[in-house]
């Protein structure tokens, strides 16, 4: 890997789990993506969006991060709704949707089994996630989808994974980003009521807030 590249090629070779994973669906599904799913958004965002993973049949099929799975639906509506996105979301990466003020990475670039990466692959696919942020000059505020994704940026920024607190809405500065938690927008957790629309539309809410109150 080259120092600082924001994103891996699409046959990288760095988790071996994940590359059998990626020929195993590529062998199945030879018109899917099957790759490390790229960055989506604006390059001078000011708001950066850290997910998990691709799912198998989501960004790993689309090469979208969070299109063509349930997530993507509750994601892109309430982007559109907060301003963070322009156009209709429809599943599709040909949707013409974009985003505005706002990118979208995954902490892990590659779909792994079961939706649950090693705390290696995390690992390996860090540098990326840490050459992802630099990129972006005008980043202020970084939304974490879930707990994984919190370390992996608490770790990608030099601190330990444990720092800060978890939970939705919990909130730390780190250098000149302000970074908010929240309960991914898995469809287990808004089947089960831990995470309902209100509870994802305020965060994004605060996020809005504290970009008008940095302008």
């Amino acid at each position: 890997m080259i120092e600082g590249v924001a994103e891996p090629p699409h046959d990288c070779p760095r988790c071996p789990r994940l590359v059998a994973y990626r020929q195993a669906n590529r062998a199945a599904h030879p018109e899917w993506f099957n790759g490390p799913a790229p960055s989506f958004g604006d390059p001078d965002a000011r708001l950066l969006i850290v997910g998990l993973a691709p799912g198998r049949q989501g960004a790993n099929r689309t090469g979208r991060p969070f299109t063509g799975d349930f997530a993507g639906v509750l994601l892109y509506e309430t982007l559109i709704a907060h301003g963070f996105g322009d156009g209709c979301y429809q599943a599709r990466p040909d949707d013409g949707l974009r985003l505005v003020d706002c990118m979208i990475a995954n902490a892990v670039r590659c779909a792994p089994p079961g939706n649950k990466p090693l705390p290696a692959e995390e690992a390996a696919c860090r540098p990326f996630l840490g050459a992802r942020v630099a990129t972006l000059p005008r980043l202020k505020v970084i939304v974490t989808l879930g707990d994984v994704a919190r370390r992996n940026v608490m770790k990608a920024l030099g601190l330990p994974g444990s720092a800060g607190a978890p939970g939705h809405g919990a909130e730390r500065q780190v250098g000149g980003y302000r970074l908010i938690n929240s309960y991914h927008c898995s469809r287990l957790n808004t089947n089960t009521g831990r995470l309902t629309p209100e509870m994802f539309g305020a965060v994004f809410a605060r996020a809005r807030a504290l970009l008008e109150a940095s302008a």
